[in-house]
C-alpha cells in the first residue's frame, strides 16, 4: 500500500489553505527584492524568520497555547524549521540579489522538481496517469516561464543564482516529505515559534560571517515596514497554510497547486518592480493553470 496522506481535514479545506499560501508567499518576493534597496539579503531572511516566531510566541502565550512540543513533535518540527524555513531562507534571499525577483518566483517555488519522484520512490505513493499529465503540463509551463533562452547564462551569478533557487526548493521538498513520514501530533499552529526559531538560529551565524555589520550588512529603515509585514504576518500564517496544506493534499496536487505562487509573484514583479511581461510567460502562466485543473480533477 502506498503512503496516504494523514486524515483529519477536508481535500477541500486543505486546497483552500493552499490557495491562501499560494497568495501570501507570492507576494513575499518581489517586496523582498525591493526591500534589498536597504537590507542585505541573509539578515533580511533572518529578520523574517526571527519576527514570525516573536509574533507566533506572543500570541499563542495571550491564548493560553504556548508550549514546548512533545519529544513526537521534533522530527517534522525540525525538518520544517531547518529545511523549510532556514536553509530555504537562506538560499533563496541570496539567490534573490542574483536574479530577478520573477524568476526567483518562479523557481523558489517549484517543489515539484523534487516531491513527485521523492514521493513515489520514498512514500510509495500512486500516481493515477492524469496526475503524471499535470506534473508533465506544469513542468512545461515553468521551462516556458523560466524562458532559458533569453537568459544572460554569462552574467555575474546567473548560474549560482539558479543553482541556489534549485537546492532552496529541494530544501522544501524535503521538509514536506519529511512531515508526511513524520507528521507532529500536536497542532502545527502551535509549533510555528519553534519552527521559525530554528530557522532563525540556523541563517544568524550564516548572516553573521557573510555580511557583518563592519561591511554593511543589515537592515535599515527603509526596510523595516516590509520586514515587519513579512515576518510579523505573511510568513506565520502562510507557513501554517503550506505545511497543513502539504500534509493533507497529495503529492501531485500539492506541487501543481504551489506552481500558483509564481503566478502572483510575477504579477508584482511586473505590476510594482517594472519586470517584462512577454509571451513566455503569458503562456507559461496558462500551462501552469491548466495543469493545477487537471491535478485537481485527477
Amino acid at each position: 500500500m502506498g503512503a496516504e496522506a494523514p486524515r483529519g481535514m477536508s481535500q477541500a479545506k486543505a486546497i483552500q489553505l493552499l490557495l491562501l499560501s499560494v497568495v501570501l508567499f507570492g507576494g513575499v518576493w518581489p517586496v523582498t527584492k525591493h526591500a534589498y534597496a536597504h537590507a542585505t539579503p541573509l539578515w533580511f531572511g533572518f529578520s523574517r524568520a526571527a519576527l514570525a516566531a516573536f509574533s507566533a510566541a506572543l500570541l499563542l502565550a495571550a491564548l493560553g497555547r504556548l508550549r514546548l512540543p512533545q519529544r513526537s513533535d521534533w522530527p517534522g518540527l525540525a525538518a520544517i524549521g531547518l529545511l523549510q524555513i532556514g536553509a530555504f531562507f537562506a538560499l533563496a534571499h541570496v539567490a534573490l540579489s542574483l536574479v530577478p525577483a520573477g524568476r526567483t518566483a518562479i523557481l523558489g517555488n517549484v517543489t515539484i522538481f523534487w516531491l513527485v519522484p521523492l514521493s513515489v520512490l520514498v512514500l510509495g505513493e500512486r500516481v493515477s496517469r492524469q496526475r503524471w499529465v499535470a506534473a508533465g503540463l506544469g513542468l512545461a509551463g515553468v521551462g516556458v516561464m523560466m524562458s532559458p533562452w533569453g537568459m544572460d547564462w554569462s552574467a555575474p551569478g546567473a548560474i549560482l543564482g539558479h543553482g541556489l533557487l534549485l537546492a532552496a526548493s529541494l530544501c522544501w521538498s524535503l521538509a514536506i516529505l519529511f512531515t508526511r513520514l513524520y507528521p507532529p501530533r500536536a497542532p502545527i499552529v502551535e509549533l510555528i515559534p519553534w519552527m521559525f526559531g530554528l530557522g532563525a538560529a540556523l541563517i544568524l551565524p550564516l548572516a553573521l560571517w557573510r555580511e557583518p555589520f563592519s561591511a554593511g550588512g543589515g537592515i535599515g529603515p527603509g526596510a523595516w515596514w516590509i520586514a515587519a509585514f513579512i515576518g510579523l504576518f505573511a510568513a506565520p500564517i502562510g507557513t501554517w497554510a503550506t505545511v497543513e496544506a502539504g500534509r493533507h493534499l497529495n503529492a501531485v496536487v500539492a506541487s501543481v497547486g504551489f506552481l500558483m505562487v509564481p503566478l502572483v509573484g510575477l504579477l508584482l514583479a511586473t505590476t510594482w518592480l517594472g519586470e517584462p511581461l512577454g509571451w513566455d510567460l503569458i503562456l507559461g502562466g496558462a500551462l501552469v493553470v491548466i495543469s493545477v485543473v487537471v491535478a485537481a480533477r485527477g
